[in-house]
């Protein structure tokens, strides 16, 4: 009897499922995608109402033939793809490559059960084409946007590989950030804080109701409270709470994982997908805040046996966004019994874990607490001393769910009217901050409230401009900084001035020199495709496409008739006009212009002009140096290269510099990479032992060389072979000796060998033809 065929997205998910549905079903697995445009040219017949042109993409072939052998025999043949858009579209892919006919029951899930795959075989519906639609047109309008405007790039902005309808708005938003971090001018205040004691020796920690604009003020206002006696004025006590946030969604996932784990958004997306193929967490995907009704009873029920009913609160959360594009269930555990899951690696157990805690405390109740302020007078000042406290009265969901950060803060029990004495005293000079730079998790979240992505698109939104090198993720060291301050010690005002670490960053992201370039060029000229509001609306109308039958055609003409005038008109730009030149000074010792600019090989110094009688001189931009904030000392700094490291009798005169391809160490006419240390910092010793390898290897790797001529025998990673001498790209020729001259030694190669082999005259030696085996009688 043939079996039934349930095909779904992957190999790992096609086991667990084959293990709820028995032996009457065979499970396989697409392994994602199986039709897709083609790579050589669009793919879409604009002239044909946009009719997208859809083949079976090379390295899913085999798997599509084998699909098609085992669709034959089986009885009936279920689509069991993810519930996303993507999925739906999927499962139309197969629907049209595989010839099944238009009723095929489609099977939804959105956890790995085998409550919820059997109710899923038995209530099946078809593939909804509103989905596929609204895919269809995302997937056009990004081919068409990508397919138009690449070319456009490659020849107006170098080191610009391509834009994205998404990734080209989310560039923008590191670009914008990081300018307002250039230009932020930071504003110093001083911030009073103090120890003060009781008649009793209890300390209370206190700060000052309001910060000091100046150091004269804030010195002004020290000398003053040597003179003055402390009380207290007010004490004011008064309940509060916390509520527990709501179960994960895609976006608060990759948020709370990079903030309390340390995992990037990619690597939140691929463990939590792993976690829901093997059947313990419900889809990944998702912007709904709702859990079912079952989830909701399991939590309780887990609450009340393990903490009892008082810390058990029912709360049904609601979707901010009506039209939530997947409104199913936020991201739970399947099974609420198991707070952790043993056997799976480690970092998919903390995830885990955090998403059971999560769930948990979303079902629980508030936290209680009582805050406390005490006013303290100064008697010759208006200000006043406060000094805030908190106290866990109740833990609700801090049971389970971040209690570290509800720390209980305890004050003295004092009464109004006590007396209270100075301990210590600091007014620090603080500067105002410049808004962050984005993290991962970050920038996913201001995505999210813009608008401008979903919840399947956001992990590939911030990777992809990392991938093209617009932005990158990086670690940098501060710099230190002076700051003022003012303390009271044995009742005498004493002025210092410390020092500080400023502007460190940790996994942040930067903009690339080219990113600069190219946010400015699409602002420009390509406004409609990094615009945010229009970016956010096309996803508007994408949702309208999956929910209110809007036909996709109109949508992606809507946007591409726009668009492609934009494209004609780009002709006309010349690369001076993307390639913008900033000025920064003069240098002093040759009173020429200094600049900055972008070039084919990236961001580059340059002193003088091209139209000068001496031709200018160029130093590329290196480490974090950017033509954004580079300033003149900066750029001036890059031409004291090559720096002379020293000179021996053997290697002469020995340079360290930068290079097209990372900094070398230079002896005569040959060159050694820098790994480790810096040009600017590599040492004598340092440089000779680089030099000793370099020779070392050179020897080993040199078998013959010719009297008067270029032509040398050299062994290489594949054996023994003949190099004609000659640099690559300027008709360099390697010839593997083995496939010439098969098994002679190389060194028994005379020179006219040699020529010949290069010059193509002897023929590879013909391979000896294996023996059949006589067959067997």
């Amino acid at each position: 009897m043939a079996k039934n065929l349930v095909i779904v997205e992957s190999p790992a998910k096609a086991k667990t499922i084959e293990k709820f549905l028995g032996k009457d079903y065979i499970v396989k697995s697409s392994i994602g995608h199986i039709r897709d445009m083609p790579k050589k040219n669009m793919g879409v017949d604009i002239e044909n109402n946009f009719e997208p042109i859809y083949e079976v993409t090379a390295d899913k072939k085999k798997v599509v033939a084998e699909l098609r052998k085992a669709v034959k025999v089986a009885e009936t043949v279920y689509l069991a793809t993810d519930e996303d858009r993507e999925g739906e579209a999927i499962a139309w892919h197969l629907l049209e490559a595989l010839k099944l006919p238009r009723d095929t029951p489609r099977i939804v899930f959105h956890e790995i059960t085998k409550g919820a795959i059997t109710k899923a075989i038995v209530s099946p519906r078809t593939v909804d084409y509103h989905l596929v639609d609204a895919q269809q047109a995302r997937r056009i309008i990004d081919r068409l946007v990508g397919f138009e405007i690449s070319p456009v790039l490659w020849r107006k902005i170098s080191g610009a590989r391509s834009a994205g309808r998404v990734q080209s708005p989310v560039m923008r938003l590191v670009v914008e950030r990081e300018r307002e971090i250039t230009e932020h001018i930071a504003k110093s205040t001083y911030k009073v804080k103090a120890e003060l004691v009781n008649e009793a020796g209890e300390l209370i920690e206190v700060k000052l109701s309001t910060d000091f604009a100046s150091k004269d003020e804030a010195l002004a206002f020290s000398i003053a409270l040597l003179e003055s006696k402390l009380s207290v004025s007010s004490i004011e006590k008064k309940p509060s709470k916390r509520s527990p946030k709501p179960p994960f969604i895609t976006s608060t996932l990759q948020q709370e994982a990079s903030q309390k784990l340390g995992f990037s958004v990619k690597q939140t997306m691929t463990l939590a997908q792993n976690l829901y193929r093997e059947g313990s967490i419900t889809y990944m995907r998702t912007d709904s805040f709702t859990l079912s009704e079952t989830a909701i009873e399991a939590a309780g029920k887990v609450i009340i046996e393990k903490f009892g009913s008082e810390y058990h609160d029912v709360r049904r959360f609601k979707t901010k966004d009506a039209g939530a594009q997947e409104a199913h269930e936020a991201i739970r555990p399947t099974d609420l019994t198991k707070p952790e899951i043993f056997g799976i690696e480690s970092q998919a157990a903390k995830l885990y874990a955090l998403i059971y805690k999560r769930t948990l405390a979303s079902q629980m109740s508030d936290a209680r607490l009582q805050k406390t302020q005490i006013k303290i007078n100064i008697s010759n000042r208006s200000e006043n001393f406060i000094a805030n406290g908190e106290i866990l009265v109740f833990p609700g969901f801090l049971r389970v769910y971040d209690y570290l950060s509800a720390e209980d803060k305890l004050l003295p029990n004092l009464k109004q009217g006590d007396t209270l004495n100075l301990v210590n005293f600091a007014a620090r000079e603080s500067f105002s901050r410049a808004k962050p730079r984005y993290t991962e998790a970050s920038l996913v979240k201001k995505i999210e409230e813009m608008g401008i992505g979903r919840p399947s698109t956001f992990a590939t939104m911030v990777s992809t401009v990392q991938d093209r090198n617009y932005v990158t993720k990086e670690t940098r060291e501060g710099v230190e900084r002076e700051y003022q301050l003012i303390e009271i010690k044995d009742n005498q005002v004493i002025q210092s001035q410390p020092s500080e670490v400023t502007g460190a960053e940790k996994n942040k992201l930067f903009p690339t020199n080219v990113a600069y370039l190219l946010t400015d060029f699409l602002v420009k000229y390509f406004d409609n495709i990094i615009d945010y509001k229009f970016t956010a609306k096309l996803e508007s109308d994408f949702d309208t496409i999956a929910t209110q039958n809007v036909p996709w055609q109109g949508v992606v003409k809507n946007f591409y008739t726009p668009f492609h005038q934009k494209i004609e008109d780009a002709a006309d730009i010349s690369r001076e006009e993307t390639h913008g030149m900033r000025e920064l000074g003069t240098d002093p010792k040759t009173g020429k212009p200094v600049s900055v600019r972008f070039g084919r090989y990236g961001a580059f110094a340059q002193i003088g002009h091209k139209d000068d009688e001496d031709k200018p001189v160029f130093a590329s931009l290196r480490g974090s140096l950017d033509i954004e904030s580079i300033v003149l000392d900066e750029a001036l700094d890059l031409f004291n290269m090559p720096r002379t490291v020293g000179e021996t009798d053997d290697f002469g005169i020995i340079k360290a510099n930068y290079g097209r391809f990372g900094p070398y160490i230079q002896y005569g006419k040959k060159y050694v990479s820098l790994k480790e240390t810096l040009p600017e910092e590599v040492t004598l010793n340092e440089a000779l032992i680089l030099i000793a390898a370099k020779e070392k290897f050179d020897a080993e790797r040199i078998i013959k060389t010719f009297d008067d001529s270029e032509i040398q025998v050299l062994n290489g990673r594949f054996g023994p072979y003949i190099w004609n001498g000659k640099k690559k790209g300027k008709g360099q020729k390697n010839i593997t000796i083995k496939k010439v001259f098969g098994d002679k030694a190389p060194t028994d190669l005379t020179l006219e060998e040699c020529k010949k082999a290069v010059a193509g005259k002897l023929k590879p030696k013909a391979k000896p033809k294996k023996r059949k085996k006589p067959a067997k009688k």
